[in-house]
């Protein structure tokens, strides 16, 4: 009784809904979690770089400020200077202006141009180790207009300090007041900046020295290639990105435009948001353990359904070569796959039974066959060949017997014609009937069929033999020598080789015979059951006989390489 397989109409519509619903989908949801994701963060990353340029805008401005408000004061304390030239009144002025010390930190002083001190406020050996240690310092005093700041060093700290100048107007007098460039930038700063981890704070000089840092920078780097310092320098503001090794700085730049100054902030972007913020990055993952259901659904169909059915299809595919037993290995699965290999192997049973009694029934009309080709070759030989041989001799007494020329020569050509008659003859009967085979063994009957082969074809044919020659069964012999017959026969009708090889050799166990040519080759096909249908009928008998005693045949070849013919017995 046959067994019809099951068909669930839910099976196709779950099939299809997972591979156009469920999976567009979640790769969908991930595409909007993880895009949401990224336009979140870069929605931040501008936040953070507009906010540090407004700071840096902001700082630059009171930095300005504070520097405009120390100009004024120094030029302040010039003009009082003025009103009086002697040490004492100089020492006075400085005594009362005092309230100048919070902004010239580092104290206040009178030069002559020359460079003597006259009068100090602050620490007077910080002024006396200035004068003679500092040429900056001496140069600015000799001019005649010395700038209005310089930026030097602390001669006992080797510190950046800055050095603001004005010129008496009586008397020549030049006062100059001293500050920490790092105290005024903190100053600017604290109102419009909070550093956080991570924050670099530069202040560079006109020439590109640093006055003063804040922070631990990412790289070492020098003021000069900086990202930003320069482009604040040329009188430019604005804010970069620059990749670093921990992520992403966002630098923010401004000109410190009274003095030519440039100030600059770095620091990390991401690290600034605020922490709901940054929690906010994270909420789209949400949609992760979506995706992961999604996969676990997909490495279900893919081990439960998928391979599975590749192995069955490789089963099926190893059973369309004749192998019967494979498709006989489980392959798993869902309880569908598996009711449709059990199928399969009902389905090969049937067809083994059924290909052992068509090879039954193959090999007994090669057996007739065999048995008439050997009737018909001893009534050939016996009847046939005995009359034409009688005839011969006949024509041969007639000529003889007659001296006429016109008559001799009729004669003479019914016996060469009778002559070639027998010849064909006898290489019909030995086609049919092999009689070296049976007498000598396969090798010499398979050197005598290339060389009968080379004679009728013209084609060059070797023989080549390997190992000590045996005897085999009567029935192995008489198919080795029929599939060499019949390969070196397909060779003659359709390759158009100009060589041809036949190789045989014998082993301790085994003998295998192979044949190769150089002619025009072809595509073999990928099944068996294709050679029919193509007209390949020499070659489905090659596969019947290989089948009969066991043998194993395989054939290679592909267009314009030749043909090889290998048949390989088992001979324990």
């Amino acid at each position: 009784m046959k067994t019809r397989l099951k068909r669930f109409s839910w099976r196709g519509v779950t099939t299809q809904l997972f591979a156009l619903v469920v999976l567009p989908l979640s790769v969908l949801l991930l595409f909007i979690a993880f895009g949401g994701l990224s336009l979140h963060r870069q929605a931040m990353r501008m936040m953070v770089g507009e906010r540090d340029e407004r700071a840096v805008r902001a700082a630059a401005s009171a930095i300005s400020e504070q520097l405009n408000h120390r100009e004024k004061a120094i030029h302040a304390l010039a003009l009082l200077a003025g009103e009086t030239l002697s040490t004492t009144g100089l020492q006075a002025v400085l005594t009362t202006s005092d309230y100048l010390l919070p902004d010239f930190d580092l104290g206040l002083a009178f030069f002559e141009r020359g460079g003597g001190l006259l009068a100090s406020q602050g620490e007077t050996i910080f002024w006396e180790s200035l004068n003679p240690t500092v040429p900056p310092l001496q140069e600015a005093l000799a001019r005649d207009v010395p700038p209005t700041f310089l930026a030097t060093n602390h001669p006992q700290t080797g510190e950046p300090i800055i050095l603001s100048f004005a010129v008496s107007t009586k008397g020549g007098l030049i006062a100059v007041g001293a500050f920490d460039p790092a105290s005024l930038a903190r100053q600017a700063l604290a109102g419009v900046f909070v550093a956080e981890a991570g924050s670099v704070i530069y202040l560079v000089d006109a020439s590109g020295d640093l006055l003063f840092q804040l922070g631990s920078p990412s790289v070492d780097e020098t003021s000069e290639t900086h990202p930003g310092i320069q482009e604040a320098l040329a009188g430019n503001s604005g804010t970069n990105y620059v990749p670093v090794s921990d992520g992403e700085h966002v630098v923010s730049y401004s000109p410190i435009v009274p003095i030519g100054w440039a100030l600059v902030i770095e620091e990390p972007w991401d690290v600034i948001s605020s922490p709901l913020l940054r929690t906010t990055e994270y909420a789209p993952l949400v949609l992760i353990p979506a995706f992961l259901l999604t996969l676990v659904a997909l490495w279900f169909g893919v081990r439960q359904i998928v391979q599975p059915l590749q192995a069955l299809e490789s089963q099926a595919a190893e059973l369309g070569r004749g192998n019967y037993e494979a498709i006989e290995e489980a392959v798993g699965g869902i309880a569908e796959i598996q009711h449709l290999q059990n199928e399969l192997i009902h389905l090969a049973h049937q067809v083994k039974a059924a290909q052992a009694g068509l090879r039954g029934y193959i090999g007994a009309i090669t057996t007739g066959q065999e048995e008439e080709r050997r009737r018909l070759a001893r009534e050939l030989h016996d009847d046939t060949l005995q009359a034409l041989i009688a005839l011969n001799q006949r024509i041969h007494l007639a000529r003889l017997a007659h001296s006429e020329p016109a008559l001799t020569a009729s004669l003479l050509e019914i016996q060469e014609l009778t002559a070639r008659t027998i010849e064909n003859l006898r290489r019909l009967t030995r086609a049919l009937r092999p009689i070296y085979l049976e007498d000598l063994g396969l090798v010499a009957a398979l050197e005598v069929l290339t060389r009968e082969i080379q004679q009728a074809s013209g084609m060059p044919v070797s023989f080549h033999r390997a190992g000590e020659p045996r005897r085999l069964p009567p029935q192995t012999e008489l198919a080795l020598y029929r599939m060499a017959q019949e390969a070196l026969n397909n060779v003659v009708r359709h390759a158009q080789a100009s060589q041809t090889t036949l190789d045989i050799r014998f082993a301790s166990e085994s003998v295998s015979l192979s044949i190769w040519d150089n002619g025009l080759g072809f595509t073999p096909p990928e099944n068996i059951a294709e050679l029919a249908p193509q007209g390949h009928f020499g070659l489905l008998g090659l596969h019947e006989r290989a089948e009969l005693i066991g043998a194993m045949l395989d054939i290679q070849t592909s267009p314009g390489s030749g043909t090889r013919v290998e048949i390989s017995l088992e001979d324990k």
